[in-house]
């Protein structure tokens, strides 16, 4: 059987205030977006003399030769505990670059969920699948519907968020992800957390033309002044005719969206990973 992890976007992201635990409360409107890995498992044989339960092989760009960390196979591991779950062969394809934003790991670890749920008749529900995937990373339970939710939490706690299509069905998006790799720690260094003057959720409700000036993203004037390859990446895609562009999560992927099908963006963005689909 195989499934194909999508990627997303945040229409904004707010630090709103540190925990006790560490960690810190967001606001952000996750989005899926048509960008795909693919992910297939098939039982594997008996006399197969595989060391692990879930034997994986990783394709595509960003793999990582790190089984033992590999969330799918964290997700299996997982599942494993609770439920009596065959020896598998897992292939992930990459199609999502990593450390961009884009929640590729996240999304593949909750995929994996869904199809060993579906596949072994595991009839867990969304809602524990959600439980499960929430102690994988704190946008994995996100994944499990791949709908559309305003998250708040440390991205954990999920809402509807504008419908079951925000309001971007039929805009077109552009997406640069620059070779820069920016750290979790990196992202939060320079973070003051603080309450938004106005809800992203309440802004995505409003016309596109009204983000520019009141969407923002609380890591990217930081990371910007980090690495101004991302601002000069975003300031392009405005002059390209962007409605709105910003970078997504904690980057360091840009994109942009646009009323009609943008030209020439892998052209213009030779040295960068680079696709434009329609949402």
């Amino acid at each position: 059987m195989t499934i194909f992890p999508c990627a997303k976007i945040n229409l904004g992201l707010n630090v709103v205030s540190k925990r006790p635990d560490g960690y810190h409360n967001l606001e952000t409107v996750f989005y899926p977006i048509p960008l795909y890995d693919a992910l297939s498992v098939h039982k594997m044989d008996h006399h197969f003399p595989s060391e692990h339960p879930c034997d994986i092989k990783t394709t595509g760009i960003n793999i990582d030769s790190d089984d033992e960390h590999n969330l799918v196979v964290k997700a299996y591991n997982l599942l494993a505990r609770d439920f009596r779950l065959p020896r598998i062969h897992a292939h992930l394809h990459k199609r999502i670059p990593s450390q961009a934003g884009l929640g590729g790991g996240s999304s593949d670890a909750a995929y994996m969920i869904r199809l060993l749920d579906e596949e072994y008749h595991l009839n867990i529900g969304n809602a524990e699948m959600e439980r499960y995937a929430a102690q994988l990373g704190a946008d994995c339970a996100f994944f499990i519907t791949s709908e559309p939710a305003f998250a708040t939490g440390i991205g954990d706690i999920l809402e509807p968020a504008d419908g079951e299509y925000g309001n971007l069905k039929g805009y077109h998006l552009a997406l640069v992800k620059p070779d820069i790799a920016v750290s979790t720690r990196e992202a939060y260094a320079n973070i003051h957390p603080h309450q938004p003057a106005k809800c992203c959720r309440e802004i995505v409700c409003q016309p596109i033309s009204t983000w520019r000036e009141e969407l923002v993203n609380d890591f990217e004037a930081p990371i910007i002044a980090l690495y101004p390859r991302i601002g000069e990446i975003k300031d392009q895609l405005y002059a390209d005719g962007a409605l709105y562009a910003q970078m997504s999560g904690s980057g360091s992927a840009v994109f942009g969206i646009f009323a009609n099908h943008p030209t020439g963006i892998a052209e213009q963005f030779g040295d960068c990973f680079t696709a434009v689909m329609e949402l």
